[in-house]
């Protein structure tokens, strides 16, 4: 049984060696700036219903429920900093090895810590969207009238984010499509796996030959096919594989 420093390394050489690194992101690596994950021990739908929260219906049957609870979410998102795991990823774009990031994440962490690739497949917290119009607006704040309106046509604006029931925006979609197809590495960070089509992305790479690197607290749905699979938190292991990197 390799220990944690030699796995490291093991993912450092991997990665040193890759042509074309991609990441994709859950829920785990913001959990350690202080946002709550949602299947976690803790996770957020254990203590709310999806149904009433984070669907296309519920925001119909009552926006302003909707709103609060996204209002809260929005003020977490907010006063949270990135943290040594987005910044580990930041350097490993800067070094060259990681080519772009894919993230489920809504909260934009990845942006502010300096990434310059990143694909957002569920949408952003930090916007919202026009029900009539579809007209985007930035929030530079929580908004302190719920439900916000467009200020373009006067129509309710929604968060622009993926509800359950919502397709992925194409244009995201076959971003990441293209970016894993090319992939020859799949570092997978504190993700479940099994939210699809994100959980499905590590096996596009490894059904080429491909390898795939796993940092996360627990097994994930990924993890029977990770080539390297590190125990531990995103702002923990990626500093260390990324201070490996420069050794070798």
């Amino acid at each position: 049984m390799e220990n944690i420093k030699e796995l490291i390394v093991k993912a450092a050489k991997i990665l040193v060696k890759s042509k074309y690194a991609v990441c994709i992101t859950g829920a785990g690596i913001s959990a350690e700036s202080g946002i709550p994950t949602f299947r976690g021990r803790d996770g957020l739908w254990r203590r709310f219903r999806v149904e009433d929260l984070a669907t296309p219906e519920a925001f119909h049957r009552n926006p302003n429920l909707v709103w609060e609870w996204y209002r809260w979410r929005m003020h977490l998102v907010y006063s949270a900093k990135p943290n040594s795991g987005h910044l580990a990823l930041v350097d490993l774009e800067r070094m060259g090895i990681l080519r772009c990031i894919v993230t489920q994440n809504v909260d934009g962490l990845h942006t502010i810590a300096g990434s310059k690739c990143v694909v957002e497949l569920h949408g952003s917290i930090r916007r919202g969207r026009c029900v009539e119009c579809n007209f985007k607006v930035v929030f530079d704040a929580p908004p302190e009238v719920v439900p916000p309106k467009c200020p373009k046509c006067g129509g309710l604006l929604r968060p622009d984010v993926v509800w359950f029931g919502e397709a992925i925006p194409s244009d995201a979609l076959n971003k990441a499509m293209q970016l894993f197809s090319k992939a020859d590495v799949a570092l997978v960070i504190g993700t479940s796996g099994v939210v699809y089509p994100a959980g499905y992305f590590p096996h596009i790479v490894k059904e080429k030959g491909g390898a795939v690197i796993e940092v996360n607290i627990d097994e994930s749905a990924i993890t029977p096919i990770a080539d390297v699979f590190i125990r531990g938190r995103a702002g923990e292991i990626l500093p260390k594989i990324v201070e490996k990197i420069r050794l070798i």
